[in-house]
């Protein structure tokens, strides 16, 4: 039995839906002892394989003495690991350290990085260097979480925009985009919590007095995503860095196309999922691409089955998980440290 400690804590009710449904399957997969996060556990307890999925977290927070503390127990326990064999695992949500973080959180997540033995990456597309063990195990999609949610009928000419509200993501473009088509009977619904107030102030002061454009900047429960998200006829994602993104699997698990920029990892996507539902622009977001993604939507809904998603059932991510676990063992403890990433902006896959 392999005792595995996540980094994540016990979910709660706004915890994202990837982690809950991980958490789960984990829990299920034959011949692991998995556990959510506690300092106690991982000071304390029989640890395998520590498997971390944004680390910046247990180091970042305000400034203060309780960051201060938690990256003092952040350092014990990289050390107790080290010490007693334990195997790190880190899922590749993203591809760099994050942006704007204090040299302190830079040093402790460079030292963790070099010490993590198997990486496991979310799409075939990650490119990590041929000295990085890595597995593939696929984002898995959303149709049974929200299967017992009450869906609404597309309104013509919607345009969405559903998940946390952050400036990578481009929100800003996709107003200045919208507001330059003059058709009255489109309309743009922007819901999530933003990352800032000025930033919500921003997006507003670029809405102007557009009647079409509105905004719910709070918090979005399950029930008012699926209704944002099936009330519109696109949703549009214009991040500025994609990489992995469970809000385009959120709109496809509700069986809505996605505009989203052209990547090798949407390229793929689309594929996968088959033709009509991943609709992409190049560069930045313009007004053509959103007139452009909604004709192609249009002229294919009649002739468009369900975009396919059996690879990413969840069943499958528990005993993947597990395989990858036991290739980290074998191997793990006899690697030297790996090269660290580069401290450059970072796309989560936060819906």
């Amino acid at each position: 039995m392999i005792a595995v400690l996540s980094s994540f804590p016990e979910p709660r009710p706004t915890t994202n839906p990837y982690i809950v449904q991980l958490a789960r399957a984990l829990r299920d997969a034959d011949g692991l002892d998995f556990a959510t996060f506690s300092w106690r556990t991982a000071l304390l307890g029989r640890v395998d394989v520590f498997h971390a999925h944004w680390p910046e977290i247990l180091v970042g927070g305000r400034p203060g003495p309780k960051k201060a503390v938690r990256q003092v127990l952040f350092g014990l326990m990289v050390l107790r690991f080290r010490l007693q064999g334990t195997v790190i695992v880190r899922t590749v949500h993203n591809l760099h350290l994050p942006q704007g973080i204090s040299p302190v959180e830079r040093f402790l997540l460079t030292w963790f990085d070099r010490w993590t033995a198997h990486r496991v990456v979310l799409n075939e597309s990650t490119r990590l260097p041929a000295d990085q063990p890595c597995s593939t195990v696929l984002h898995g999609h959303y149709r049974d979480w929200f299967a017992g949610l009450p869906r609404r009928e597309a309104v013509a000419g919607r345009l969405a925009f559903v998940g946390m509200v952050r400036r990578y993501k481009g929100t800003e473009t996709l107003v200045e985009a919208f507001r330059a088509l003059a058709d009255p009977e489109l309309s743009l619904r922007i819901s999530g919590s933003p990352s800032t107030d000025e930033l919500a102030a921003e997006l507003r002061a670029l809405a102007g007095d557009d009647p079409r454009i509105g905004f719910r900047f709070a918090y979005v429960d399950d029930a008012e995503l699926v209704a944002a998200v099936t009330e519109a006829e696109l949703v549009v994602l214009p991040y500025r860095h994609m990489h992995n993104s469970g809000g385009v699997l959120t709109a496809l698990s509700l069986d809505r196309p996605v505009l989203v920029p052209d990547n090798e990892v949407n390229r793929r996507l689309s594929e996968e999922v088959g033709p009509g539902w991943v609709h992409l622009f190049q560069d930045e977001l313009e007004a053509e691409d959103l007139l452009r993604a909604l004709d192609a939507v249009r002229s294919a809904r009649s002739a468009r089955p369900r975009p396919r998603l059996d690879r990413r059932e969840w069943w499958a991510a528990g005993p993947e998980h597990a395989a990858a676990y036991r290739r980290a063992l074998d191997t793990g403890r006899r690697r030297p440290p790996q090269p660290a990433v580069r401290p450059r902006d970072s796309a989560r896959s936060l819906r």
